[in-house]
Parts: C-alpha cells; structure tokens; sequence
C-alpha cells in the first residue's frame, strides 16, 4: 500500500474515531460476511459503530488518544466498536450478541484508561452500570437521607399537630381539657 494511500486511510480513520476515549475491540475472523453485516445491522439502531481496522494503521491512529491501550490487542483480523451512550452499552449489546454469532470474538475494552482484556474482562465491563446509571443510583443515594430525616421530622411534628388540633376542637367546643398524667 502506497504512503498517500495510508496516509488517507489514518485521516478517515481520525475522522471516525474523533472523540471517541473508549471503544472495544472484537475479532470477527471466523464470521462470514453476512454474518458481519447481520451484526452492524442490530447494533445501529443504537448508536454502536463497527470499523474493521487495518492493525499497523490502527496503531498509528490510536497514538495519544485513549484508545492506545488497545494497541498490544491488534492481532489477526479485528474491528472497533465504539459509539453509543458509552463503552459499557457496547459491551452489553456484544456480549448478548455472542450466542447467535459464535465466531464473534472479545478481544477487549478500554474504558477511562483502563483495560478489560478478554471475554472474561468484556464481560465484567458489561455488567457495570452506563454513566445515566450510575448518576441515577448517585441521586437516589443523595436524596434517601433526605427523604429519611423529612420523614423523621414530619413524624413526631405531625402527632403534636393532630394533639393541638384536638386541643383547638375542645375549646371551641367549650369542652374542658382534662389535665394528664
């Protein structure tokens, strides 16, 4: 391949892969073609792209970016997924794909700078929760003890106004308010 030609090549590389800190890199050696297509085609509507990578040029690409990590993977025939909400959703949706593509392979993930290597690290990431998840469970956590002490001072505050209300009834009834204890 001549030098203008991969020259062009790491350009539309860059151009695809611009912003993009975490993807997952998966082996599609023993897919056909067909089957390759079937799995873009489920993993479009969610926003999840699939490069097949030339591996010399795809080390060039990921030079200083977050994706450098995924350099010491790039062996044999591979593709980079990326896209969607995060790595994690990309993940998710491979992982639920490999019963009906066997021949899909995990090569590995790289999320924040750090990489999950391997089926059994893709499927680890998998099961962690997508950045709208986690500051889902981050509110829920800030807001219970509120909720909590609201409800602690509502309780005893609330007795004390039904016995006051009681009271206000009583006397504009005209009724004597018995002395306790």
């Amino acid at each position: 391949m001549s030098k203008p030609v991969k020259e062009m090549i790491l350009r539309e590389y860059a151009s695809r892969l611009d912003g993009a800190q975490d993807a997952m890199l998966i082996s599609i050696r023993g897919m056909s073609a067909i089957d390759t297509n079937k799995v873009r085609a489920k993993l479009r509507p969610k926003g999840i792209k699939v490069t097949v990578m030339r591996n010399a040029l795809a080390r060039k690409t990921f030079e200083g970016s977050g994706l450098e990590g995924l350099s010491p993977l790039l062996q044999g025939a591979n593709a980079l997924a990326y896209g969607g909400q995060s790595v994690v959703e990309v993940a998710r949706e491979i992982v639920s794909l490999l019963e009906t593509f066997p021949g899909l392979e995990l090569r590995g993930a790289i999320l924040d700078g750090q990489l999950f290597q391997g089926k059994k690290g893709v499927t680890e990431l998998s099961k962690f929760p997508t950045k709208d998840e986690a500051i889902g469970q981050v509110v829920t956590l800030i807001v219970s003890p509120a909720k909590k002490l609201m409800a602690q001072i509502k309780g005893p505050g609330s007795g004390i106004a039904g016995v006051i209300k009681a009271i206000e009834e009583k006397l504009e009834k005209g009724e004597a308010i018995a002395k306790a204890g």
